[in-house]
């Protein structure tokens, strides 16, 4: 049976350390705020805010919303940014995406100030993932899978980890991300081969899987001794959410693995907030307690 490395327990111990900084923030009457834009009603972005409203004002920070229609405007869209910009009371900005077709999104994204960039959307925040600089922040999810990883004290150094999809709110990112921690990675995505695949996984030390195609890590890409992190969320064929790796045929022959629910997903609210308090810590030039 392998070691199932719940997210909830990663959760708690980011809510510790983010609890200090509210509290140092308190100390100057301030209060960290999220600022959440989001555009129309998918349900997944309604059910996440959800997710991060709950556990962010649980720790003490506070969340601007605004809500806009699913048509407006890239001008109307860009003045909202703005205005997020120039508020002093509003330290870290979410903007929910995918963002609708008609929207110009560098354009958009562009706008947003990369010290209130808390999920990586702007090319400051990207660039400073690859210089390991300090503008902006990672994307939530990846850092998610960092924060995860090492809870649980899984070696990165030196380490063979593949990375199935290559997305650039996920897969890519978790790719810097783990190579700065001096990790080599294998990233695979829709257009390697399933032999291809399969030998990969099969010779990792560490499988991510981000791809959001149920069931697509199964018993043959795998072997004793490997750790998974399941990152993928899709409908499965019973219509129900389903991660990308059939945990039934995994967990039995892995060492160590994440479930579905309870895995990534419940550290992500906690980074988001995190990466808040820490943005409002740095607004004061303070620092953020790591321990």
């Amino acid at each position: 049976m392998a070691k199932l490395l719940s997210g909830i327990e990663v959760s708690q111990a980011l809510r510790e350390r983010a609890a200090r900084g509210v509290a140092q923030l308190r100390e100057r009457d301030v209060t960290p705020t999220m600022g959440i834009v989001r555009v129309g009603e998918r349900p997944a972005d309604v059910s996440y805010e959800r997710g991060a409203t709950r556990f962010a004002q649980s720790l003490g920070v506070a969340i601007s919303r605004t809500l806009l229609p699913e048509q407006v405007s890239r001008r109307e869209l860009s003045q909202v940014l703005q205005e997020v910009n120039e508020n002093e009371r509003i330290h870290g900005c979410l903007l929910f995406r995918p963002l609708p077709a008609h929207l110009n999104v560098p354009e958009v994204l562009s706008v947003l100030a990369p010290e209130k960039d808390i999920d990586a959307m702007t090319d400051a925040s990207m660039g400073g993932l690859v210089f390991q600089g300090t503008a902006g922040f990672p994307p939530c999810t990846a850092a998610a899978c960092l924060e995860l990883l090492e809870h649980y004290k899984v070696e990165l150094k030196g380490k063979n980890i593949v990375i199935v999809g290559t997305g650039v709110t996920v897969g890519m990112p978790t790719a810097i991300l783990l190579m700065n921690r001096g990790a080599t990675v294998s990233a695979c995505n829709i257009f390697t081969h399933p032999a291809r695949l399969k030998e990969l996984c099969q010779g990792a030390d560490i499988i991510i899987s981000a791809a959001g195609k149920a069931g697509l890590i199964g018993r043959e890409h795998v072997r004793p001794g490997q750790v998974v992190v399941d990152v993928g969320v899709s409908p499965g064929p019973d219509g129900k959410l389903h991660g990308d790796v059939d945990f039934d045929a995994v967990e039995p022959v892995v060492e160590a693995i994440t479930p579905m629910p309870g895995g990534v997903g419940a550290v992500t609210s906690a980074v988001l907030s995190a990466h808040t308090v820490k943005a409002a810590l740095r607004a004061q030039g303070m620092e953020y307690d790591p321990m």
